[in-house]
């Protein structure tokens, strides 16, 4: 019998789902090894208290994930691709990327209405720096509130009465077969996504020729090229998870066109830009729209989220 291929993995409901996905694809490929599921726990899982934004670093959901891979207790290591760092840990590469689920932001009202039809004032739950960014522009009248937890917790805490309503991403909820619940898909142009948002990334050591045997064949190439051309904006705006910062790609034949907005907190000095390369060049057309945002203003938006951090943690 061939030895097992070990999947490290976050504990939640979402994350398992997105490992035991990969672990059925794997097990689809012809001569496929056994595969063994490892649940690993983060620093972000621990700490559920504190609110992301003033979590320090950026490692928060990857840390512990990274250092079991590099210490060989895991083969591989399956990610939400908008947690994993743009720079990656040395060692270690990003080896495959799933097809794309829907990238958009849901809304999950508690009266099945839409964004505009919340009541002035309405409490609204998030822990995302972004998306609380992007409703204060749209609907400055809400009141946002702090939201943490799994999927199935943030939806309990809603139908408990904390909120009128609370944002997640459209993919954790139709994988976890809770699409149902989302009463609007908010559209890309005002709400754009966490970069790489509902894309899974699949982790290995650098040169493990063994693992890549499997891991290699489940990239999707059309989701990786996206997900090229918003992690290369991201990494030039040298911005993590917590920055209110959007981006989505899109292919069309050879090319990629690329959109992003930044946005103050408050609300305040929404700028976007947009741009089409060529798919050869996704990251290089990601550092262009970056340069296009900075050069309208971005910085400043950058600079007030990272002063509101640091003065939140200390």
């Amino acid at each position: 019998m061939s030895k097992a291929l070990r999947i490290g993995t976050r504990g939640s409901a979402l994350a398992l789902w997105q490992a035991h996905e990969v672990e059925r694809l794997i097990k689809a490929l012809p001569g496929a090894p056994p595969v063994e599921i490892c649940v690993i726990k983060t620093q972000g899982d621990l700490q559920q208290e504190i609110p992301l934004w003033k979590t320090p670093g950026k490692g928060f959901f990857t840390a512990e994930l990274d250092r079991a891979q590099l210490d060989n207790e895991v083969d591989v290591v399956v990610h939400s691709l908008k947690d994993l760092a743009t720079v990656m840990t040395e060692g270690l590469a990003l080896s495959a990327v799933l097809e794309r689920e829907d990238p958009r932001d849901a809304l999950v009202t508690a009266s099945g209405g839409d964004l505009a039809s919340l009541p002035k004032g309405a409490r609204i739950g998030t822990s995302s720096l972004r998306r609380r960014a992007f409703l204060a522009h749209v609907r400055p009248d809400l009141q946002h509130m702090e939201l943490r937890g799994n999927v199935p917790t943030r939806v309990r805490k809603l139908d408990e009465g904390n909120f009128e309503a609370i944002i997640l991403a459209v993919a954790g909820l139709k994988r976890l077969g809770l699409e149902k619940r989302i009463s609007q898909a908010l559209p890309s142009r005002d709400f754009p996504s966490a970069v790489a948002q509902g894309a899974i990334g699949i982790c290995t050591r650098e040169g493990d020729a063994e693992t890549l045997r499997w891991v290699t064949p489940l990239n999707h190439a059309a989701t990786r090229i996206a997900a090229e051309a918003e992690r290369g904006l991201l990494r030039r705006l040298e911005g993590g998870c917590q920055v209110p910062v959007g981006a989505l790609a899109t292919l069309n034949g050879q090319n990629v066109t690329l959109y992003s907005a930044a946005c103050n907190i408050d609300g305040s000095d929404f700028v976007a830009a947009e741009a089409t390369g060529s798919i050869h060049d996704a990251a290089a057309l990601g550092v262009k729209v970056a340069e296009d945002l900075l050069s309208k203003g971005a910085l400043r938006v950058l600079d007030k989220a990272n002063e509101r951090r640091q003065a939140a943690q200390h």
